[in-house]
């Protein structure tokens, strides 16, 4: 967590964390308060019954309570990352930050508490107090040697999980790229030669699990700002960096790496050198893990020694060590179990669990989801990714099993089955739908050409997009205008270095632009002096003759205006994809819930059968490529053949052209929009339907039901709109509306370039 970030990205992290609201959590009530009934269940009288069940069996505050499902995250802000002892008040936006990946990554609820407190004794007093209104306690962000201190009196105090994740966390994932890079290079962990650089909390930790998993002590050498921690040092030493002291006359860095099997980084940026690796054993193992400059930079330990297999804690390099690979999952298993710890098997089932995903072939959807370029295990891919959305699949039954076997359960799982079922549907309520798209993007960044180039939102998503590595953008503007709000609005980015500005005032290629445009519509009714005074005022045009004429790859319009005007010049300039009839449009709402697609919300007016039947094979297309399988309702007010009306039937019959066109996809209707959702109804009432689960697709049967539902659930409060999706255009082509934020501009950039990348859907079969 590095201090010295840019300015405008110091700015714009200033004013998220302010507005609209200051800070990034909230307490929500999960229950109904809206009557009296209400208000008497929740409080008094009715919640004495609760009381009274607790009372009799202290169990069921699990039950009863949101106890089983709630973590603390605890910190005194004495060792905040890359920020130092900044105090508890200044560290807590980074426990509200902890606090927000529980709930993301794991569907933990989390309070976040700063103790202005270093004393150890009053610190765990402090502590200890609080295991009546938790699940679980994390640790966060507390110097050592205090920590190790903290941590064991706790967990020997308390009966709930105690785990600091400073330490643990990370020592998990090291753990599981250590037995994976061992596998790589073929060599045994019990006779690997290990050097640590760093001796802080999580340094030893990763030492002791590397131990607990077969490593040798006396194969471990670890070096520290003073050097080499040898056996007879005094200075800068504590009973648990001596336990890792060394009779030897080595002093420094330099004189303990040779034969090095792996050198475990957790110090400074530079510290390993290319001579100290050049005299590592051959297929060394380097976790570089200082941030943000590793110990040593991947592409200098490559061209170093060309056998490294490398990892670091950085996003922009492959095989990050990253403790949201890790933390969410452990304590979701552990709360799922009532564990009483997080002890040494949990830890090891965590390890085996991330190492063998690791080593797990991607799924189809997945290998889609990314192009078809998922990395296969191998020295470039020791360890998942943080977004692989198996991690809580694999890890969170692990460790629930591992706290079942090892007696720390008390609340075992009967049906594992089961339970992996509950977690794959909250993998997809997650909010993480976007990762495999904006992953996919940044394989290879393409060229997005935006219309609106002088709108403040697209300046800011030009921005966001370079500095996230998923596009190369061209703005269409005045190039004076944009340098202007470049400045208003405090960004860094450069017109002409950063991003390509196309003058419709004065673009050279403006008369090549014009007998292009001349050619898609001069039977039209368009004369050349029309085509030239359309092409130097129609910010839409010059996006798609550009897009058209390879000068980009793909184009995004629609911020001022009206929807059907921009189709009107996409559908002149570029036209329609092989095979297809007409365009339409796929909104995707993320909700709690998860991932909702509707169709067609924008375009079709009264689509007939084979439009909807295209429509719906189309929008399958899109849905895999956020790794999603593709389930379609074709909803009505008709529920399997209960009316006769003519949008009933098209429905149906558009149901039966879209199974003979595409059989693979999993299809349903006509039907009720609750029946979409609720799969026991459907097996209790129509015991014969194909859709199983909850239906990710809805497919509308005019524009006003679709536009009319994406609208309201926009409006709900926590539904994230992504769109809308332009489907059946020649080339990556998207129309968004007035109302996206810059967020939107983002999401519809990265979802573009993977078109480019991919090529937009093509038709099944014919529908």
């Amino acid at each position: 967590m590095p201090s010295n970030i840019s300015d405008d990205l110091r700015a714009g992290a200033l004013f998220y964390h302010a507005e609209p609201r200051p800070g990034k959590i909230e307490v929500v009530p999960t229950k109904p308060l809206g009557n009296q009934r209400d208000l008497a269940l929740a409080y008094s009288p009715g919640v004495a019954a609760a009381c009274d069940a607790i009372v009799d069996d202290p169990a069921q505050a699990a039950r009863m309570t949101a106890r089983g499902n709630l973590v603390a995250v605890i910190s005194n802000g004495t060792a905040v990352l890359g920020l130092g002892n900044i105090g508890p008040l200044a560290a807590k936006p980074v426990m509200e930050g902890k606090a927000v990946l529980f709930k993301k990554f794991a569907a933990i609820d989390v309070f976040d508490i700063e103790v202005d407190c270093q004393d150890v004794d009053l610190f765990c007093n402090v502590v200890a107090t609080l295991e009546p209104t938790f699940g679980g306690i994390n640790l966060e962000d507390i110097k050592a040697p205090e920590c190790f201190e903290i941590e064991d009196r706790l967990k020997k105090r308390m009966k709930i999980p105690v785990f600091h994740d400073d330490q643990h966390g990370t020592a998990i994932i090291v753990a599981a790229a250590v037995l994976n890079g061992m596998d790589v290079a073929g060599k045994k962990l019990s006779e690997a030669k290990i050097v640590a650089s760093g001796a802080g909390a999580a340094a030893l930790a990763c030492l002791n699990l590397l131990i607990s998993l077969g490593a040798k002590r006396e194969n471990i050498y670890v070096t520290d700002i003073e050097g080499v921690v040898y056996e007879g040092r005094e200075i800068l030493m504590d009973r648990w960096k001596a336990a890792f002291a060394q009779a030897t006359d080595a002093r420094v860095l330099a004189d303990v790496i040779p034969d090095a099997d792996v050198f475990l980084g957790l110090s400074a940026g530079g510290v390993l050198k290319p001579e100290m690796l050049q005299t590592m054993a051959p297929n060394p193992l380097v976790l570089a893990l200082a941030n943000p400059v590793p110990e040593i930079m991947p592409d200098l330990a490559r061209v170093t020694r060309p056998d490294v297999m490398i990892c670091t804690g950085r996003s922009d390099f492959p095989n990050q060590v990253n403790n949201v690979l890790c933390f969410p999952y452990m304590f979701r298993g552990a709360l799922d179990v009532g564990a009483t710890a997080i002890n040494e098997a949990m830890k090891h089932a965590a390890v085996r669990a991330i190492a063998a995903l690791a080593h797990a072939a991607p799924s189809d959807i997945a290998a889609k989801a990314y192009g078809g370029d998922a990395k296969l295990f191998g020295r470039e891919s020791l360890i998942p990714s943080p977004f692989e959305p198996r991690l809580i699949l694999e890890i969170a039954p692990a460790v629930a099993r591992a706290a079942m076997e090892s007696g720390v359960a008390t609340r075992p799982i009967e049906d594992f089955d089961a339970y992996r079922d509950r977690l794959n549907r909250f993998v997809y309520r997650s909010g993480l739908i976007m990762k495999p798209i904006f992953a996919q993007a940044k394989t290879a960044p393409q060229r997005v050409v935006y219309a609106e180039g002088e709108d403040e939102r697209v300046l800011r998503a030009a921005q966001v997009a370079l500095e996230e590595g998923i596009a190369r953008p061209i703005l269409i503007g005045r190039p004076e205008v944009v340098q202007a709000r470049i400045d208003r609005f405090g960004l860094s980015i450069r017109p002409g270095n950063d991003f390509e500005v196309v003058n419709p005032e004065s673009d050279p290629r403006y008369r090549d632009y014009v007998d292009t445009y001349l050619e898609s519509s001069w039977r039209n009714g368009v004369t050349a002096d029309r085509a030239r005074t359309i092409v130097r005022t129609r910010p839409t045009v010059i996006a798609a003759l550009a897009l058209q004429r390879g000068d980009a790859d793909a184009m995004i319009c629609g911020l001022e205006g009206r929807f059907d005007r921009h189709l009107d010049h996409i559908r002149t300039v570029l036209g329609l994809a092989s095979g297809v009839r007409d365009f339409s449009t796929l909104s995707l709402i993320i909700l709690d819930r998860g991932a909702l697609f509707i169709a067609d919300t924008y375009v079709s007016f009264d689509p007939s059968v084979e439009e909807l039947a295209e429509t719906a094979i189309l929008a399958a297309g899109q849905v895999k490529r956020f790794g999603i399988v593709p389930k379609i309702a074709l909803l009505s007010h008709s529920a399997f053949g209960s009316a006769n009306t003519p949008t009933a039937i098209k429905m149906r019959e558009a149901a039966a052209r879209i199974r003979a066109a595409a059989p693979d996809l999993e299809v349903e209707g006509e039907m009720h929009g609750d029946a979409a959702f609720d799969e026991a109804y459907r097996a209790r009432s129509f015991p014969l339907s194909q859709l199983t689960g909850e239906a990710n697709i809805l497919i509308m049967p005019n524009l006003d039901a679709a536009n009319i539902s994406y609208q309201l659930l926009k409006s709900l409060g926590g539904a994230l709109p992504v769109g809308p999706i332009l489907i059946g255009a020649a080339k990556p082509a998207h129309i968004l509306t007035p109302s996206v934020t810059a967020r939107g501009v983002v999401n519809m950039t990265a979802l573009a370039v993977v078109e480019a990348q991919q090529g937009t859907s093509p038709v099944v079969a014919e529908a």
